[in-house]
């Protein structure tokens, strides 16, 4: 018997569940003497593959489905010849030298390509295949339609009295991944009638993995809304981030790398403790190891959440590049250069300098700057947590 997602995979548009931004525009396409190729973009399980089933069986032509890590392009070009439609699913699994296979035969019109993929086609695909291809971005599904695949699948089971409250808990824990929905509810359908109540489905599920795709856009998507509900002080955004980060297999690594950065670029100088905080996050996870790493993660992501912010840092670096990269790195004024040779001593090399610690405060007025950009400041204070702080010393020096 073949798995419930097969089964009752659509035959029909109208039977399809879902991505209703591009069924009319597909539909629209069919309608043309030529199917264009076709790049269906989007997650695991929101119908990607079925979509361009429906398009080769609706057009009436020869067609041949085949899959990316399965073939190789000798075996490619048998299985296209005499066909106008291939159907190439999982696109970003083929190298851009194998991509280049299909650039004369779409040239050409030799035949047309229904590819799918759930990577970012900008980075996946090449930019000559890419402009070949009209790209459709599907989403996940939402909730309600989980639950109408859910209904066909119940039916298909004769398991039309799985309680509701069931069905809600398994549709939730597929995140819109229509096949895992359907391979859970396949499973459940296994099971004693007494054991499919949402409590005992909870203990007798076998352990399910949060999809979390991390090497397509949901890895960069929840790294990003992380860092964000960081920046926005919103701690409980953040911790939300977290877990479904840690819960997906995310490499700790990773996040505390995004830790250290935030403690840097967001907080800042408003605390000068984040950075050392997020440092000694990262060895108490490389210590401690998972599952237990969550617990300092948690707590450094707490802390940067519920710090003063300030970029003041990160944006004079930014405002010192950009006027580097805009006019090079201007020669070093003579008084700031080391004499290490008698030779450079007698070019003048740090004549003139004068060493801060001989002078009270360990402070004395100085030109650092190259002559052109004397007066010029990168780094604007920001009145946030310690820094205000940090930059009155300075401050009264000047005064003093």
């Amino acid at each position: 018997m073949p798995p419930l997602a097969h089964a009752i995979r659509p035959e029909t548009f109208e039977e399809f569940t879902g991505q209703g931004h591009v069924i009319t525009r597909l539909q629209t396409m069919l309608k043309a003497a030529r199917l264009p190729s076709l790049l269906l973009y989007g997650p695991p399980g929101c119908g990607k593959s079925t979509l361009a089933l429906l398009l080769a069986k609706a057009k009436g032509v020869p067609y041949v489905r085949v899959s990316a890590p399965e073939a190789g392009l000798a075996t490619l070009r048998q299985k296209i010849e005499g066909k106008e439609i291939l159907i190439l699913d999982e696109l970003h699994r083929f190298s851009k030298a194998q991509q280049d296979f299909f650039l004369p035969l779409l040239e050409h019109g030799d035949i047309t390509l229904l590819a799918t993929t759930t990577e970012n086609p900008s980075f996946s695909v090449t930019k000559q295949l890419l402009s070949r291809l009209h790209v459709m971005r599907l989403r996940a599904l939402s909730h309600s339609e989980m639950l109408q695949v859910g209904q066909r699948g119940l039916t298909a089971l004769h398991m039309e009295d799985l309680p509701r409250e069931s069905q809600e808990l398994l549709a939730a824990m597929s995140g819109g991944d229509a096949r895992t929905f359907l391979n859970l509810l396949e499973y459940a359908a296994q099971l004693p009638q007494e054991k499919r109540a949402p409590a005992e489905l909870r203990q007798n599920l076998p352990e399910q993995v949060m999809r979390g795709d991390r090497d397509a856009d949901q890895h960069y998507e929840l790294a990003s809304a992380f860092i964000k509900s960081i920046r926005g002080s919103d701690v409980d955004a953040a911790l939300y981030y977290l877990a479904c980060m840690l819960e997906s297999g995310e490499d700790p690594r990773f996040v505390t790398r995004r830790l250290i950065l935030s403690a840097s670029e967001d907080v800042g100088l408003a605390d000068p403790q984040a950075l050392p905080l997020a440092v000694a996050c990262q060895h108490a996870v490389e210590m401690v190891g998972m599952p237990e790493g969550f617990i300092p993660m948690a707590e450094t992501t707490v802390y940067l959440a519920l710090a003063p912010k300030s970029n003041s840092s990160y944006a004079a670096y930014l405002a010192a590049r950009k006027e580097v990269q805009a006019h090079g790195a201007l020669p070093v004024p003579m008084h700031l250069r080391n004499p290490s040779a008698k030779l450079q001593r007698q070019w003048g090399f740090g004549e003139g300098y004068k060493y801060p610690h001989a002078y009270p405060g360990a402070w004395v007025e100085q030109e650092y700057m190259p002559p052109e950009l004397s007066g010029v400041r990168f780094y604007q204070e920001k009145d946030q947590g310690a820094e205000p702080k940090l930059a009155a010393r300075l401050k009264g020096l000047k005064r003093k």
